[in-house]
């Protein structure tokens, strides 16, 4: 089985938000981890995998400009009608991130990845993703990554992962970066069952040349 748009519009499907097993209520530690942005300049946010969470929701509520991708598209239709459509003025996009990104999608201060890149597996598919991220963020922009670690399960979603240390997301960036933020944390989904989690967070302090 492969992560494709057909397994996950599947799960999106047959459960609820709060039955999903990456389920949390409240994002206020994401947005804690962050740090001191300056939310009035209105950053815009990439979520490579934004689902229904709602993580979007708090991101809205303090003015970000937002560009909101899924690998399903049935997510994106869930997101949508509970937001609004289009007063949002998102950037909706339907995409695989192991693959080239369209043309259109605008420059980004702050690039927001909950437990997606782990389900990249291939070393082509994870090249891909990094490239991505380095052709949208802007100078000065950060990255925020949530991802299983080494201690962390082998498999969500009925797909196995790729678990990462904070020093390997650093190498995976490269020089071109600083580690601001690294963090242990076990989520507990909405099963109880625990998941270990890190957290780093990075600034980009130049491009690569």
């Amino acid at each position: 089985m492969k992560s494709d748009t057909a397994h996950w519009n599947a799960i999106f499907d047959a459960k609820q938000d709060s039955e999903l097993g990456w389920y949390e209520a409240d994002a206020a530690g994401t947005l804690e981890f962050l740090g001191d942005v300056d939310w009035d300049s209105k950053p815009t946010v990439f979520l490579p995998g934004a689902g229904t969470s709602v993580l979007v929701d708090a991101l809205l509520g303090h003015g970000a400009r937002l560009v909101l991708n899924d690998i399903s598209d049935r997510a994106l239709s869930n997101l949508s009608n509970r937001l609004g459509v289009p007063g949002t003025g998102a950037f909706w996009l339907h995409h695989n991130m192991a693959e080239p990104l369209p043309p259109g999608v605008p420059p980004i201060d702050i690039w927001i990845d909950r437990a997606v890149l782990h389900f990249l597996l291939e070393e082509e598919q994870i090249t891909g993703y990094f490239n991505n991220l380095h052709s949208l963020l802007k100078p000065g922009g950060m990255a925020l990554f949530a991802e299983f670690s080494p201690e962390g399960a082998t498999t969500c979603a009925g797909l196995p992962v790729h678990r990462y240390s904070a020093s390997e997301l650093a190498s995976r960036l490269g020089r071109e970066f600083e580690l601001l933020r690294e963090e242990f944390h076990t989520y507990r989904n909405p099963f109880g069952e625990p998941r270990p989690y890190v957290y780093t967070l990075h600034r980009r302090v130049g491009c690569a040349g």
